[in-house]
């Protein structure tokens, strides 16, 4: 950590939705600005919803107390062949919008590489404050299908 804030304290804000500015754990804040580069660029807001979230739900997880879900091509292609799969496949791509009521609070994105996930969590501006390969994405994402816990994997 880079202040005083311990890891439990930190982990506890934010499963309440809270996000103070000394937690975090930003290993790659020259990716994560690339990838908010690409996302807005692409229009992820015009990408396909995630199953279950045709339109912003509720949410008790740490990204918000309302969530508004997109998933890319990829993700969405292999929504649609209704194949099973174990994982999904390379290039998926997931970006969540957290909202605390009306306002929206910060952007989410994991992204299926060669070496596993990659994830960022941004303020609505777009100051990265996870990036990379952070311990408490990976372990709080660990109890999904493939790391996400939102929806399943197509059966």
């Amino acid at each position: 950590m880079r202040d005083s804030v311990s890891r439990i304290g930190c982990t506890a804000l934010l499963a309440l939705g809270l996000v103070l500015a000394g937690c975090g754990d930003d290993q790659d804040p020259d990716g994560a600005a690339a990838l908010w580069t690409r996302i807005h660029a692409e229009s992820y807001a015009s990408w396909a919803r995630a199953p279950g979230y045709a339109t912003r739900q509720p949410s008790q997880a740490a990204h918000g107390n309302a969530v508004e879900i997109f998933v890319n091509a990829v993700a969405a292609d292999a929504l649609a062949a209704h194949v099973p799969l174990a994982a999904w496949p390379e290039g998926t791509l997931i970006v969540k919008d957290g909202y605390d009521g009306a306002e929206h609070k910060l952007v989410a994105a994991m992204e299926k590489r060669k070496d596993g996930w990659y994830w960022v969590e941004w303020s609505a501006s777009g100051d990265s404050r996870y990036s990379g390969k952070p311990s408490l994405c990976i372990n709080c994402h660990a109890s999904g299908q493939d790391s996400i816990r939102a929806f399943p994997l197509p059966k």
